[in-house]
């Protein structure tokens, strides 16, 4: 009955074209309206990004490493510990490191406040490994963050980005941190940091 009509050839795989799906955006102030239900939300250039609750070794490591930077930092008047702390370039942006050390704003008690952001610390959890390696390392740095530490508890390193590199020098043993007016370091012990918390971590000097 439609002998004569003309059957057009599929086409090819490369004249396939994917429909772009469109991700929502939201604005700093969307973040502030939401309610509290124990995850963390975060944006960065309006995409929110979200990761659970921690779990205890992370909160026990990100307490340790806050109490030392709070004693170390408190001989030099003005600068702050916040655990976690609040970094933001509104109206798209808000990131919330485990720890931030920051000069106290001159002025008004806002995280839109703070101008100087000295050392952002993640502890890294298998949920936001890609987030915390990929992403937010480089937004921090981007935002004017001095030092990034991503803490890796399972191999028990330290990852440290510097202000004018992309790139992570790993501290197995030790890692070391100060402002520029100081000038003898913290030296923090990962051995130290992760005593109760060794069952199960493997130790990266044993391979030596």
């Amino acid at each position: 009955m439609m002998g004569d009509a003309e059957l057009r050839k599929p086409p090819r795989r490369a004249d396939i074209m994917a429909m772009p799906i469109a991700a929502p955006r939201y604005t700093v102030d969307d973040l502030a309206a939401w309610p509290e239900d124990g995850q963390r939300y975060e944006l960065l250039d309006g995409v929110l990004l979200v990761t659970p609750s921690p779990a205890l070794p992370h909160q026990v490591v990100a307490t340790r490493i806050a109490a030392a930077l709070t004693e170390f930092t408190a001989r030099s008047p003005g600068i702050l510990v916040s655990a976690p702390g609040v970094v933001t370039a509104p109206p798209a942006t808000e990131l919330q490191p485990d720890i931030l050390v920051f000069r106290r704003p001159t002025h008004g008690d806002r995280w839109t406040g703070v101008t100087e952001y000295l050392l952002a610390v993640e502890i890294e959890s298998p949920s936001s490994r890609i987030y915390d390696r990929d992403f937010k390392r480089l937004a921090y740095q981007s935002l004017g963050v001095r030092t990034v530490w991503r803490v890796v508890i399972d191999v028990r390193t330290v990852y440290v980005t510097e202000a004018g590199s992309e790139d992570e020098v790993a501290r197995v043993d030790e890692v070391a941190w100060a402002p520029e007016e100081v000038t003898e370091p913290l030296t923090l012990s990962f051995d130290a940091l992760l005593t109760d918390l060794g069952h199960g971590l493997e130790d990266p000097r044993e391979d030596r």
